[in-house]
């Protein structure tokens, strides 16, 4: 066995099991923190649904390129619901937006995480379900909805992304285990831009210059390429419920982001708030590990796997 071929073996033998799918889970958060702060500073440029637009379409391009999905390793029903995924993903990243928009991010994300959390109370076993609750809490302690009165146009987006992320998460779960490597996120993510182009991103375009196209395939690879595989290859090694309940340290996350990039002094509600996201946390890495991992042997994308095989 060649050397190039021995890594991607080594890789998937260290990266099993509950733990493993905890570290991917955190480092996709990490990811779409750092990617909505940059997203940012190009709101004025581009609006909340040409960002989006933009991200899903370099997005999709990126993953054909790269992981070059083949027609034969799909049957009928992989292939739709890879475009179902991609219909998801959209509406979940657009919702969003247009949620935080008219209502205080913190009340979004609260909102949103209604999705993952019922994922959790309603996945199998007792033990697991018991972490839904201390992560509920300590959602609460961040975000602090009733600190600000909400909108009922942003009310109802946010309502629309914590459907779209409970979807989300089992129809990558689904994907992940029926098709090979990330080859069904090359499928998805296609049908992501163009229903997110379709829906409004496209009259963004006309303000378009060569540096912010240039910062947007930047963009694009750091979120949503990047955490959407390794949410991928997370929901591999962990049940949706434990993943559902994981998600709940993502506010947790994006105040540790606050503090250290942009010196947001937490308060004590907060502070109380990380400690119950990260109890949860455990607890679902703890009880959530997969008995059966779809595919385990073909994590590596296939465009990896063949350079492997060929050398």
């Amino acid at each position: 066995m060649s050397q190039a071929a021995l890594v991607p073996r080594l890789l998937g033998a260290r990266m099993r099991g509950a733990g493993s799918g905890a570290v991917l889970a955190v480092g996709s958060m990490s990811c779409v923190q750092l990617g909505l702060a940059i997203s940012a500073h190009l709101l004025d440029q581009l609006g909340p649904l040409g960002i989006v637009g933009m991200r899903l379409a370099w997005a999709g391009i990126l993953l054909l390129i790269l992981i070059r999905p083949r027609p034969r390793d799909f049957t009928g029903p992989d292939l739709l619901a890879c475009g179902l995924l991609g219909v998801v993903t959209a509406g979940l990243m657009m919702l969003f937006m247009l949620a935080i928009a008219r209502i205080p991010l913190g009340t979004a994300s609260a909102l949103e995480f209604l999705g993952p959390l019922t994922i959790s109370v309603l996945g199998p076993g007792r033990g697991r379900r018991r972490w839904a609750v201390p992560a509920a809490v300590g959602v609460v302690l961040l975000t602090q909805p009733w600190s600000g009165g909400v909108d009922p146009a942003g009310f109802g987006f946010a309502l629309g992304a914590a459907a779209c992320w409970g979807i989300y998460i089992l129809l990558t779960q689904h994907v992940g285990d029926r098709v090979t490597g990330l080859s069904g996120l090359a499928v998805s993510m296609p049908v992501a831009g163009i229903v997110s182009l379709l829906a409004g991103g496209a009259s963004a375009l006309r303000a378009v210059t060569w540096p912010l196209l240039a910062a947007m395939l930047a963009l694009a690879a750091l979120h949503p390429v990047l955490p959407f595989s390794l949410e991928l290859l997370a929901l591999r090694r962990l049940t949706a419920s434990a993943f559902g309940t994981l998600m709940s340290l993502e506010p947790a996350i994006a105040l540790l982001a606050g503090l250290l990039v942009l010196g947001q002094v937490p308060g004590a509600a907060a502070a109380v708030g990380v400690l119950f996201v990260v109890s949860a946390g455990i607890g679902a890495t703890r009880t959530g590990g997969r008995t059966h991992q779809a595919h385990e042997h073909r994590d590596a994308p296939p465009a990896l796997a063949r350079g492997a095989s060929s050398s």
